[in-house]
Parts: structure tokens; sequence; C-alpha cells
């Protein structure tokens, strides 16, 4: 699931729609599992704010949420029981770290197509 508001007011071009969307399908088919992206505001505590969104997520065991509001500069990745085993926090903090770099660069959605490549391949294949 990416969420965004209307195509046309939204942060991304119809090409970057089409490259998270394929990127999504990807890492959701190489790992099994459940890979989705919320864009938009926090609230406060950010953490906690998406980790309510997590929960909110099919299956959210296997799920994994990468959670960015550019506005607030802020990036969450949240990982459910059965995907931690498979991504490690370390792992996360890198992929935030690469993610926050193409950010600053101003690549938002280059930098969440990285995020979820790099999660998919510390998950590995399922």
């Amino acid at each position: 699931m990416v969420a965004h508001s209307h195509a046309a007011d939204g942060p991304f071009t119809t090409r970057q729609l089409l490259r998270l969307d394929h990127a999504l399908r990807v890492a959701n088919d190489e790992t099994g599992l459940t890979f989705s992206v919320y864009l938009g505001e926090f609230e406060t505590p950010a953490r906690e704010f998406a980790e309510k969104l997590h929960k909110q997520v099919e299956n959210s065991d296997r799920a994994v949420l990468i959670a960015v509001s550019p506005n607030q500069r802020k990036l969450e990745i949240v990982t459910g029981n059965e995907a931690r085993k498979r991504i490690s926090d370390r792992d996360a903090k890198l992929a935030g770290l690469s993610m926050a770099a193409a950010f600053a660069g101003g690549d938002l959605a280059g930098g969440i197509v990285a995020g979820l490549d790099q999660l998919a391949t510390h998950a590995g294949r399922s």
C-alpha cells in the first residue's frame, strides 16, 4: 500500500509511483513479507504513531512499514515479530540511513525504492 493523496497533487510523478509500486511488489513477492509505505504527517510521538499504523496492516506480524514524513523530516521503519527475525534493527537502521541520504539529496521516491530493496535483500527469499 502506498498511501498518498491524489497523484496529481502528491509528491510523486506517475513514473515515480509506478517505480514505488513495482519495488513494493518485488519486495513482497521475493520475501513473502508484506511491505507498505506511509507518506504523510506523523502524530507525536512519531514512533508510537508508526507502530499504530503498522498494526493496521493485514498480517502485521509479517509486515514491514516504512513511514516517512518529509515535512517533519521523520522516518520510521516498523517490523512485525516474524519480519524482525529476518530484518534486524541494525539492517533497518542501515536502510534508514541510506534513505535519509537520498531524501536529503531531494530524491524522495528513489530513497524509498532503495530502502525497500535493501530491506528485502536483508530479509532474503521466503
